[in-house]
């Protein structure tokens, strides 16, 4: 434990929390404050446009990573992994995540198992390892996702377009530096 310690302090390896976000013109309907007699709309053009979101908090500096994509599945969830090694050259990563199915498939072990293949556990370019089941508390990014979503709920009324919704939803996270209870909770090396 205290040598993954050492490692993460020396820019040898960087833990990751992982999650998607699946943000859609739904996500601007929230709590508004109104008369109780009188009912307050929203005009959607579209309820069904959606935007899904792939996200990781650094645990070390807390910089969170995000990118865009059309769904989440395991081509995209690749894609993500090698995006976060392009931004982490040089270093291995550790990715705590959740359960979903598409983060266990056939193709992602095959992934794996190409950049890990051979090695021992410690050498290992990604190491993956599994929140428990359904406990979405557990990871902070659920909450990341959480507080850019209430963010466009309070500015609702800028968003014209889902495009709108977009923007504002990345504006927010992209440009928040994320310092909350839980983001502190995990040893970096905790298995």
């Amino acid at each position: 434990m205290a040598e993954c310690d050492e490692e993460i302090k020396a820019g040898k390896v960087t833990v990751f929390m992982l999650d998607e976000c699946h943000l859609n013109w739904g996500n601007i309907i929230g709590y508004v404050w109104g008369k109780t007699n009188k009912r307050i709309k929203i005009d959607i053009e579209n309820e069904k446009e959606r935007q899904t979101y792939y996200g990781a908090l650094d645990y070390g500096n807390k910089e969170f990573l995000m990118k865009e994509y059309s769904a989440g599945n395991t081509e995209n969830t690749i894609d993500f992994l090698k995006y976060l090694q392009r931004e982490r050259v040089g270093q291995r990563i550790v990715i705590i995540w959740d359960g979903a199915k598409y983060h266990y498939s056939k193709e992602i072990k095959e992934y794996l198992e190409k950049i890990n293949g051979g090695k021992e556990e410690k050498e290992w370019q990604i190491t993956c390892i599994k929140l428990a089941p359904n406990a979405p508390e557990q990871n902070p990014v659920e909450d990341i996702w959480l507080q850019g979503k209430n963010f466009i709920r309070k500015f609702y009324k800028y968003c014209e377009s889902f495009r709108d919704v977009k923007y504002l939803f990345k504006y927010f996270i992209e440009g928040e530096k994320f310092s909350f209870k839980k983001i502190f909770e995990y040893d970096f090396c905790h298995k």
